[in-house]
């Protein structure tokens, strides 16, 4: 099946080598990217598991397209191979070109191999999003939308791939108009299913009790707990049906089928047992106005055992999809999901104020963070010893993201400064001028960058004389280097 994908893949793929050395991937094009596309580097539509997708204008249509940028690997072209299969279907995210390009970021040293995937724009932004938009999300259009995954599901498995992670982010709205179609992007973690998936990839409120299954089998024998199975523990494209079902029931009701009171970056032991039993309730509130045809779909998708679970022809089929009754009952989830957007928000705005009040009074201490139960303070840094130059001391839990955060601010200045940009003259004096901004908001206790700034005239606001950007991109890569030195240090 590999070589069969590989060989559609040579075929069809519209594949552009930049240097003679990478040719062999499909026909040769001397061809840049940059050629035929204006790229926004520093704009960003979202971030998938494999970086953040970016905006691109085609130079002879002005039309704009999503551009993902990939390592170009095998696991990379495999994901572009999977999805160019997939993307006939009017409810997968088309990929319009694929360039196979050497390209070199700020923080980079040399140029890399990379794929630059041209994909369709979603303008529409991703499904609970959306749902939480709208304030009279019915039933009716929980079924139809329903539909629409369930039939790109379907085109998958036909083709019988797996795309094993399916999850609201990756399901986005053509536009925002009230009857736009919803689409399946990212296939990451796709495979073709030959019966053998046994890597446990996922998400943890939508993984399938098998896909847990087999992360607890390789963890133990990876360990030694248990001996290496000479007929590994395996499971099929089924597991999508189960993060399905999940996806329904959180259109409906708002809030998911499994969860923890515990929250933690790996799935505490209470939401895996529900999971592994498939636990889970129709709370009265918000589920008493929900028709039975709903609770069932719900019901049969959730099924431990993969042969009880319903396939994905079963799901087209179901009443609920199929009905005529009007089922406009307006759900509870719109304003669920609203509500949670903005606490959640709120809490970030106060999490980057507390973040910016820079106590140095060595005098101040300050109840260890690691025991603070409060989700704001947990966000804010550890100021138990006066920081140094271009370091900061970090909770343990939340240092590391925010570290992160603070080096693509960086970035992102380089970016603005080295790469060719779309737009020229005043405009891109202000986009530097913002993306500045927004590196020192992130970067207010390193003397180096706050050096820097003082020598180009910077204000707080922009820039007052011209800047010297190649001068300026330089320097921020030695801040880079600073702060990333400094954080592996601690």
């Amino acid at each position: 099946m590999w070589d069969a994908a590989s060989a559609w893949f040579d075929e069809q793929c519209y594949v552009r080598a930049q240097d003679s050395n990478q040719r062999n991937t499909g026909p040769p094009a001397e061809t840049s990217i940059l050629e035929e596309y204006n790229i926004n580097w520093t704009q960003k539509l979202g971030a998938g598991i494999s970086g953040p997708v970016r905006v691109c204008v085609k130079k002879s249509t002005q039309e704009r397209f999503a551009l993902k940028i990939l390592f170009d690997r095998p696991k990379a072209r495999n994901e572009v191979r999977l999805h160019m299969m997939c993307a006939t279907h009017s409810n997968i995210v088309q990929i319009i070109e694929v360039f196979a390009n050497s390209v070199q970021f700020p923080h980079e040293s040399s140029p890399r191999a990379r794929l630059l995937i041209v994909m369709e724009m979603m303008e529409g932004g991703e499904l609970f999003h959306r749902i939480s938009q709208h304030r009279h999300f019915t039933e009716k259009q929980a079924s139809q939308v329903t539909k629409q995954i369930a039939l790109a599901l379907q085109h998958c498995h036909l083709l019988n791939i797996a795309h094993r992670d399916l999850k609201p982010e990756n399901l986005l709205f053509k536009d925002n108009s009230l009857d736009a179609p919803v689409k399946l992007c990212d296939f990451g973690f796709a495979k073709i299913d030959q019966g053998d998936l046994m890597t446990p990839q996922f998400t943890p409120y939508y993984v399938a009790p098998q896909v847990l299954e087999a992360q607890r089998r390789h963890q133990k024998e990876k360990s030694g707990i248990i001996p290496t199975s000479p007929t590994p523990y395996t499971y099929n494209k089924s597991c999508d049906l189960w993060s399905l079902g999940v996806i329904i029931y959180v259109m409906l009701c708002g809030y998911p089928p499994f969860y923890s009171k515990h929250h933690s970056r790996t799935i505490p032991k209470d939401m895996r047992r529900k999971i592994m039993t498939g636990s889970f309730e129709f709370p009265e509130e918000e589920w008493s106005q929900i028709s039975e045809m709903a609770k069932d779909v719900v019901r049969k998708l959730l099924k431990v055992k993969p042969e009880e679970r319903l396939t994905i022809e079963g799901v087209l089929d179901h009443p609920w999809l199929n009905s005529t009754e009007a089922l406009d009952n307006v759900l509870p989830s719109a304003q669920l999901m609203m509500d949670k957007a903005v606490v959640a928000g709120i809490q970030q705005a106060h999490a980057e104020q507390l973040a910016n009040m820079r106590i140095q009074d060595l005098k101040v201490s300050l109840k260890p963070l690691h025991s603070v139960n409060n989700p704001i303070l947990r966000k804010r840094k550890l100021l138990g010893t006066k920081p140094k130059d271009c370091v900061y001391i970090h909770d343990r839990e939340n240092g590391a993201e925010d570290s992160n955060v603070a080096l693509e601010k960086l970035r992102d200045v380089i970016a603005q400064c080295i790469l060719p940009q779309a737009g020229k003259g005043e405009n891109e004096d202000e986009k530097l001028n913002e993306v500045m901004q927004e590196a020192w908001k992130y970067n207010r206790e390193c003397k180096l960058l706050r050096d820097t700034l003082q020598s180009f005239s910077w204000n707080g606001r922009g820039f007052t004389d011209k800047v010297d950007r190649l001068k300026l991109a330089e320097i921020v890569k030695q801040v880079i280097e600073e702060q990333t030195t400094s954080h592996e240090s601690q």
